[in-house]
C-alpha cells in the first residue's frame, strides 16, 4: 500500500524529525537517516512551493490577459 505524500503531512514530519533531532536521543544511524528523510522532505516541499507559485503567476497573467482583452473591446 502507498501512502499519497502532501505538503502538510511532509512539513509535519520535518516537524517531528526536528523534535527527534533536538531530543539528542537519536544515535548516530538514526541521527543519519533522520538528516536523509528530512532533507528529501524538504526538497519536495519546496517543488510543491515552486508548483504552487508556477500556478499563481500563470492564473495572474490569464488575469491579465482578460482584463486586457477586455479593455481592447471596449475600445
Amino acid at each position: 500500500m502507498s501512502v499519497e505524500r502532501s505538503y502538510e503531512s511532509a512539513v509535519a514530519r520535518v516537524e517531528e524529525i526536528i523534535r527527534r533531532l533536538d531530543s539528542g536521543d537519536a544515535g548516530l544511524r538514526e541521527t543519519l537517516d533522520l538528516v536523509k528523510e528530512g532533507r528529501e522532505l524538504v526538497e519536495y516541499c519546496a517543488v510543491e512551493l515552486e508548483a504552487v507559485s508556477q500556478g499563481l503567476q500563470e492564473l495572474r497573467l490569464e488575469e491579465l490577459v482578460a482584463r486586457l482583452e477586455t479593455g481592447a473591446r471596449e475600445q
